[in-house]
């Protein structure tokens, strides 16, 4: 039943599982507020953990969820981190108590600070760097990584701390201690201070041609991607989703059922987009992955507390809902000058939020691929319709791994889809 907890520790619970394999359960039970599941979505993306299957409740007031996770690779040692993602679930709630809850003052966001180090360039440096800063529980906001003739690497990396600790010499030393472990003593220097202007300077990505962001940006897949031998079944099984409003079933509700094929972050898709058109959800049941498709009936109204009854307006969400699940990242091979570039985007919440994980799955199927990366930035696009999240990777010629012809480059397009889609 849903109502106030106890206590705040109360407002998210973590119950391992009885058997290996089988997934943890988050509940949480706290005051309700438009864009919660969206923002408890990230995070659990974040972490690198699926929804196996989940519950969301709400009378307007408080709501009550209940989620199966369990983690999507290796990468998350769950039973040593849980207190670190209950943590970060309890910071997105709203407070429990009603006073707290209207006389709080709007938290600041957290401080950016850049990480500037110095080293010898090797295959697979970039992901460990990441890797590395992902386990620390910092956020990449930007980055700019540049390769020098003499085979030297200068990173910039622009982070936040989830921890909020990143002002102490104890927070930065064990950065910068990790940092020299992973790099093996091929560390040349190591420099953690306060973002400068020049973070908020850079924070547009370098110029795109008119071109390259039509492909980039466009509303459909190109005819290279659905053509492209190595995407096509991914893309027939992505094209099969169906949305369906229904006005029927409720006198105050409107129901949203949708079919499509499963992917890493598919809930987190589906909740920002709903958070981005200010739709509030009512109730939601997530089904468990069935032959690689999942099915959600999703109860919402809109920001005025009624159902969606304007053709228009059915017609819009049904369309922007089908072209997340079809179309949730970009990811496109260029020509820069005789060069091999790497482009990857994702749009950004009109929170100002964008995907977590992107960099890190990039840069892990590129070490896969024994890819080494000349240069890198991370920066935002905007576009008429959203703004973007773009991730530019100068890829290196001198690698293993041959960058020319279709082959190959359809080869590293389905690589990094298929790493950053979960397949």
């Amino acid at each position: 039943m849903m109502g106030v907890s106890g206590a705040d520790d109360d407002v998210v619970q973590i119950q391992h599982p009885n058997n290996p394999g089988d997934p943890f359960i988050l509940t949480i039970n706290c005051p309700d507020k438009t864009g919660l599941a969206c923002d408890i979505c990230s995070i659990i993306l974040d972490f690198g953990l699926c929804i196996f299957k989940g519950d969301v409740s709400t009378d307007g007031v408080w709501c009550y969820i209940v989620l199966w996770v369990i983690p999507h690779s290796l990468l998350l040692p769950m039973n040593s981190s849980y207190l670190i993602l209950k943590e970060r679930l309890q910071g997105i709630c709203p407070p429990c108590l009603a006073s707290f809850y209207i006389f709080q003052q709007p938290s600041r966001s957290s401080p950016v600070y850049l990480l500037k180090f110095c080293c010898l360039d090797r295959k697979g440096l970039l992901h460990d760097v990441t890797k590395v800063l992902s386990e620390l529980e910092l956020t990449i906001q930007k980055v700019k990584v540049t390769t020098t003739p003499d085979g030297r690497v200068l990173d910039l990396f622009f982070v936040t701390d989830n921890k909020e600790l990143l002002h102490t010499r104890k927070r930065q030393d064990e950065t910068c201690e990790r940092l020299n472990d992973i790099l093996r003593g091929s560390c040349i220097s190591c420099e953690l201070q306060l973002a400068g202007p020049e973070y908020e300077h850079n924070q547009g990505i370098s110029s795109l041609s008119p071109a390259l962001a039509e492909e980039l940006f466009r509303c459909e897949l190109s005819e290279n991607e659905v053509r492209s031998q190595a995407l096509s079944p991914d893309m027939a099984k992505l094209k099969k989703s169906n949305v369906t409003l229904d006005n029927s079933l409720s006198p105050a509700h409107t129901l949203v059922q949708i079919r499509c094929a499963d992917h890493k972050g598919l809930l987190y898709d589906i909740m920002r987009t709903l958070k981005d058109m200010n739709i509030k959800i009512s109730y939601g049941r997530f089904s468990p992955n069935s032959m690689g498709y999942r099915e959600l009936d999703i109860f919402i109204q809109q920001k005025e507390g009624k159902k969606i009854l304007d053709v228009e307006k059915q017609s819009a969400l049904c369309s922007r809902l089908k072209l997340e699940m079809l179309h949730p990242l970009r990811v496109i091979i260029a020509n820069r000058g005789p060069d091999t570039e790497l482009l990857v985007a994702n749009p950004v919440e009109l929170s100002g939020k964008g995907r977590p994980r992107v960099f890190y799955d990039v840069t892990f199927a590129l070490k896969t691929l024994g890819i080494c990366v000349f240069s890198a930035e991370v920066g935002r696009h905007s576009t008429l319709e959203r703004e973007w999240e773009v991730y530019r990777f100068l890829l290196d010629e001198n690698c293993e791994f041959q960058l020319t012809g279709v082959a190959a480059r359809n080869k590293i397009v389905n690589k990094v889809r298929r790493t950053l889609m979960g397949w």
